[in-house]
This record gives structure tokens, sequence and C-alpha cells, in this order.
């Protein structure tokens, strides 16, 4: 029995015979790199490249549903890329309307002026 759902995973049109299968794995690594990128400070994430990453895992995870078969491993890294992605999203935010950091971002663009004044 065991054996036979080896041969269907095996065997299935988005198995690990074809690149259904390899590229979501490896697309994994993106994924674990934004775990990773939790420690870092949220003044070093970027917008950008977050938003990025989180249309890009929203899309492919409606994608990845709507294609014939339906490539669960697609899915699944598309999702965990969406919510790991939305997550550094919200840290940034969090980090740049806290009002500390709004009233040092103040403070500099403050002295900024001062020496452009000087100058």
């Amino acid at each position: 029995m065991a054996n036979s759902k080896l041969q269907a995973i095996w065997n299935h049109p988005a198995g690990p015979k074809t690149i259904h299968f390899w590229a979501p794995t490896f697309k994994w690594g993106v994924t674990i790199a934004n775990i990773i990128d939790s420690w870092k400070p949220p003044e070093q994430l970027s917008y950008v490249q977050q938003s990025a990453l989180t249309c890009n895992g929203l899309i492919w995870a409606r994608n990845s549903l709507i294609i014939t078969p339906k490539n669960w491993n697609l899915f699944s890294v598309s999702i965990g890329m969406a919510a790991t992605s939305m997550f550094q999203l919200s840290r940034k935010i969090q980090h740049d309307l806290s009002p500390k950091n709004q009233q040092a971002a103040e403070k500099n663009n403050e002295e900024h002026h001062f020496i452009n004044l000087l100058e």
C-alpha cells in the first residue's frame, strides 16, 4: 500500500519528476530567508521588497489552485511567502510610525535643514 502511494506521488503531474515540484521546493529558500530576516532591525527592511514578495505570494497562491493539476506545493510556499512578508511589512510600518521614531526623524530633518542653511 505504501509503495502504491509513493508511486502515485512519484508519477503525479506535479511530482518530483517535474519542474512543477522543484521550482516551488526551491522557492522555500526565499521564505526561509524572510523568516531569518525577522531578527534584522526593522529599519533595514525594504517596503518595495516586502511588498513585491507579498504580491508574488498572493498571486501565485491563487494561480496554484486554478491550474490543472492543482499544485499544493506551490500553494503552500506562496502562502508562506505572503505571510512572512506581510509580517515584515507590519514590523516596518510599526517601527516607522512609532512616536519615538517620528520624533527622531523630525529632529534629523531639522538638523539637515539647519546645516543646509549654513552652507
